[in-house]
């Protein structure tokens, strides 16, 4: 990875927000992403909605009876709320509106691009895809709060092994091809058929280890999952 590159990171809503916003974190990334922007590189950063999805979707039910669009519009609301959060928290160095139509391509001249969710049915996994395909780069950070794709959930299979590499066709053995908003799947199906179509890589890691992401973005080994 060359000084100068276009990196596309999908910050999991689980990093941003895992219960309430988590500051400590977000100052963290902040002056990681402002060293590496030092070193010339920039970034397209799509964010998730994390417990302040589930939080409002499930006030949203207790209170009405929506439909899974009214759910899906909902979540997406947040991811927005998140993307303004870290647009404003890294200040003039960003594009001064998040995207949120990963098909609409703006001709940004800042350091950073922020974007949320997109529509419903769609993931912001699908949104990084389509972003990293609109901007020319051929590799996504996905950013959690797992270190490892496994072949099984290491929460029901103790006996689940951790994979350090694996090729789309046999990570959608593991995943399936269909996009479930209620699934905890590593990366969704349905963006993980488009970026085997475009001959996308995606790292899969542990956003909280951030020491980790420089080593990704400097070509470093690392932990976490590659899928090619």
């Amino acid at each position: 990875m060359t000084k100068g590159e276009l990196f596309v990171i999908s910050v999991g809503g689980s990093l941003i927000n895992p219960g309430q916003v988590d500051t400590v974190f977000l100052k963290d990334f902040r002056r990681m992403i402002l060293g590496q922007i030092k070193k010339g590189r920039r970034f397209i950063l799509i964010t998730g909605g994390g417990k302040l999805c589930r939080d409002y979707q499930n006030a949203l039910k207790k209170i009405s009876n929506p439909t899974s669009k009214d759910l899906d519009w909902m979540g997406i609301a947040t991811t927005w709320m998140n993307a303004d959060l870290v647009r404003l928290m890294l200040g003039r160095i960003t594009h001064p509106a998040i995207i949120k139509d990963p098909n609409i391509k703006v001709n940004f001249k800042e350091k950073v691009l922020i974007a949320g969710g997109w529509m419903p049915g769609r993931s912001t996994d699908d949104d990084a895809v389509r972003l990293a395909k609109a901007y020319g780069s051929t590799t996504i950070i996905n950013l959690s709060n797992i270190d490892y794709v496994y072949d099984k959930d290491p929460k029901k299979f103790k006996n689940a092994k951790k994979i350090l590499s694996v090729s789309w066709k046999d990570f959608r053995v593991i995943v399936g091809n269909k996009w479930d908003p209620g699934k905890n799947a590593p990366f969704d199906p349905t963006a993980a058929k488009t970026a085997q179509k475009n001959g996308m890589r995606v790292i899969i890691a542990n956003g909280k280890n951030l020491k980790n992401l420089e080593n990704i973005l400097n070509g470093k080994s690392f932990v976490g999952t590659t899928i090619f």
